[in-house]
């Protein structure tokens, strides 16, 4: 058994609390992907940086599709809440964090255009956190949805037709 299968023991209190300090965390990293200014450390060239630009305009129409498709689901805290369902269709029948996929594209794309070593750190650090803030949601999921398990085996995390583990 992995700490992922383990079933989640943790009281309801340090759960909301951790659950705080994990979007805290995000969103102190994304503001300092969107804030910190371009420094021309590299350069993208023209036709590079509208392909970025287009990549995280994608990135933020996946996330508000996704989060539109969870309805009185969604919340901001990676637990969910009385009204969230399994979602297994639309985007989530591709990846089982499209919110989180969304959010890597327009990461991944800012980054590169931003030409920025301090924006890129963050947005390395960004995706680290959303990884491990993802696999600490799916137990919660797992505990509260019992088909989590089979839809986790068969959807990619986050990208669509990624296969590894």
């Amino acid at each position: 058994m992995t700490a992922s299968d383990r079933p989640v023991s943790e009281s309801p209190d340090r759960t909301r609390t951790t659950a705080r300090l994990w979007v805290l965390g995000q969103f102190v990293l994304l503001a300092v992907v969107v804030l910190v200014p371009s420094q021309g450390d590299w350069s993208l060239g023209p036709g590079l940086m509208r392909t970025a630009r287009v990549v995280s305009l994608v990135g933020i129409v996946v996330m508000i599709a996704a989060a539109l498709s969870l309805g009185r689901g969604l919340t901001a805290l990676p637990v969910p809440n009385a009204s969230a369902r399994l979602r297994t269709g639309g985007l989530y029948r591709w990846v089982r964090h499209p919110i989180y996929f969304g959010l890597l594209l327009f990461t991944t794309a800012h980054c590169l255009s931003s030409e920025s070593w301090v924006v890129l750190v963050a947005g390395v650090l960004l995706a680290a956190l959303i990884n491990v803030k993802a696999r600490w949601e799916e137990r919660r999921l797992a505990e509260r949805f019992p088909d989590y398990p089979a839809y986790a085996a068969r959807t990619p995390r986050f990208v669509p037709g990624w296969t590894g583990r």
